[in-house]
C-alpha cells in the first residue's frame, strides 16, 4: 500500500486540507492519506497551539467518514523538535510493507533543500506537490526530479490562521470547516 502523508500543526483542520488530502487519494496512484499532526512546529508560536489530543481529535472527527483518509500521532511519541526524516524513518519501521510519500505545497518545495537529511528523504521516498499561490513563483532546483511528482490539485486559499483569527473577532466560520470539527469547537469554545 502506498500512503502519502500530509503533515500540519491541523489547528484547526478545515475543508482546504480535506479537498487536497481527497484530491491525492482519489487522483494520483497514493492509496491513503495520512495526516500527520505535528506536536510543535519550531516556526510556529506553541502558544497559539490547541493541545495535541485536541487537534488529533478534530483530524479524526474531520477524517472519520473517508475511508482513504487517516488521522497518524506518530510525532506524539517522537523526541522534539522532532524532523521528518526521523518520523518517516519510524514509519517504515513500524510498517516495513508499506510505502510512504511525502505530500507538500510548492511553497514547502522551494525550501526543502533545507530540511534536515533532505537527500536521505529523496533517496528513500517520493515527493507528491500541490500547487499554491505566491510571488516566487520561477521553479526550483527539484523541477523535472524523478521521484518528485506535481498534481494539479485544486488551489486552496483558506489557512487555519485566518480561521482562527475570524472565530476570535466572532466571525462565522462554519462553512470552512467540515461539521463535525465545527461543532466540537463551538462546544468546546476554541479560538475564542
Amino acid at each position: 500500500m502506498k500512503v502519502g502523508l500530509y503533515f500540519g500543526s491541523f489547528n484547526p483542520i478545515h475543508i482546504g486540507h480535506l479537498v487536497i488530502a481527497n484530491h491525492f487519494a482519489e487522483y494520483s496512484d497514493l492509496d491513503q492519506v495520512w495526516f500527520v499532526v505535528t506536536p510543535h512546529n519550531p516556526f510556529k508560536k506553541k502558544s497559539s497551539l490547541l493541545d495535541n489530543y485536541q487537534r488529533l481529535e478534530m483530524v479524526y472527527r474531520a477524517t472519520e467518514d473517508y475511508t482513504k483518509l487517516k488521522p497518524c500521532d506518530i510525532e506524539f511519541g517522537l523526541p522534539q523538535p522532532n524532523y521528518t526524516v526521523n518520523t518517516l524513518a519510524h514509519l517504515q519501521e513500524k510498517y516495513p510493507d508499506m510505502e510512504f510519500a511525502l505530500i507538500m505545497g510548492s511553497d514547502n518545495l522551494k525550501s526543502f533543500h533545507k530540511w534536515k537529511n533532505y537527500e536521505v528523504i529523496l533517496e528513500n521516498h517520493h515527493i507528491y506537490v500541490y500547487p499554491r499561490i505566491y510571488k516566487d513563483d520561477d521553479g526550483t532546483q527539484f523541477d523535472n526530479h524523478e521521484k518528485i511528482h506535481v498534481i494539479q490539485a485544486p488551489i486552496m486559499e483558506l489557512s487555519s490562521t485566518f480561521i482562527r483569527k475570524s472565530i476570535k473577532s466572532g466571525k462565522n466560520v462554519q462553512p470552512m470547516l467540515p461539521n463535525k470539527v465545527w461543532r466540537y469547537l463551538d462546544e468546546m469554545n476554541f479560538y475564542k
